[in-house]
C-alpha cells in the first residue's frame, strides 16, 4: 500500500463533515449502517417482528447525512416516512470486537431520523429486490450536532413531534439489541473504521410527512433536531 502523504488521485477524493457541538472540527464521515427492526414494538406496526437471532442491517451513503434545516421532499415517493433513532459515531474501529470493548470505540451521538420512502420499500419487498433507493437517497439521514460522550447510554427517551404533534415516544433501553451488541455483532461482518456510523433503529409511531411540516426530535441528555421539509 502507497503511503497516503504521496498518494495521486485523479480527482480531489470527497470527504463529508459533521458539525460537533462547541467545537471546530468536523467529524470525518465513513460508512453509515443502519439497523432495521429493533424495537419490538416498530416491528409489529409494520406486520413484522423482531429477529432476535441477529440484527439486520442495511446502508446509506454518505450524502444522505446531512444538518441542514431544510430538507427536500425526494422524488419517486408519494410516502415520506419519519423514524427517529439514536446515532453512534466511532473514532475507532476493529473486526470481532467483543461488547465490552465497545466503549473505547464511540466518540460521540446524535438524533437522527431515518427519512423512508415507504411506498418504495413496499414495492421493492413485494417484488423480492433490494431496498436501498428506499432509504439511501440524498439527505435521508438528517441529524442533529454530534455530541462527544465517550461512554454507553442507559435510558434515555427518544421523542419525535411533526407539527407540534406527537408521533413517537420511547426509550432506548427498549432496544432489542443494544449499542455494544450491535457494534460487536456488525464488526464480525465487516471491519468497522473510524468515522463509521451506526442508526440504531426507530421505535413505533413512524408515519407520513408532507412539504411544510416540521418536525422536531429529541433523545435526553443527547439533544434535539429540528427541521423542515420543502
Amino acid at each position: 500500500m502507497t503511503d497516503n502523504s504521496h498518494m495521486e488521485f485523479i480527482f480531489p477524493p470527497t470527504i463529508r463533515g459533521m458539525k460537533v457541538k462547541d467545537e471546530t472540527a468536523l467529524f470525518p464521515i465513513g460508512k453509515i449502517y443502519c439497523v432495521g427492526k429493533n424495537y419490538a414494538a416498530h416491528a409489529k406496526e409494520m406486520g413484522s417482528e423482531v429477529d432476535k437471532k441477529e440484527p439486520f442491517f442495511f446502508s446509506k451513503p454518505p450524502q444522505a447525512l446531512t444538518q441542514l434545516k431544510e430538507i427536500p421532499y425526494p422524488t419517486k415517493t408519494n410516502n415520506l416516512h419519519h423514524e427517529v433513532e439514536l446515532v453512534v459515531f466511532l473514532h475507532k474501529g476493529g473486526t470481532n470486537i467483543l461488547q465490552e470493548q465497545v466503549k473505547d470505540l464511540i466518540f460521540g451521538y446524535a438524533v437522527g431520523v431515518d427519512l423512508t420512502k415507504r411506498d418504495l420499500q413496499n414495492e421493492f419487498k413485494d417484488a423480492g429486490k433490494p431496498w436501498d433507493l428506499s432509504k439511501g437517497f440524498d439527505y435521508s439521514g438528517p441529524i442533529s450536532e454530534i455530541i462527544r460522550r465517550e461512554k454507553l447510554l442507559g435510558d434515555e427517551t427518544i421523542t419525535l413531534k411533526v407539527n407540534d404533534e406527537l408521533r413517537q415516544s420511547s426509550n432506548i433501553s427498549l432496544m432489542e439489541w443494544d449499542v455494544p451488541s450491535l457494534i460487536s455483532i456488525l464488526s464480525q461482518q465487516v471491519t468497522l473504521k473510524p468515522g463509521d456510523v451506526i442508526f440504531t433503529g426507530t421505535p413505533e409511531g413512524v408515519g407520513p410527512i408532507v412539504k411544510g411540516d416540521s418536525i422536531f426530535a429529541e433523545i435526553s441528555n443527547i439533544g434535539s433536531l429540528d427541521f423542515i421539509i420543502v
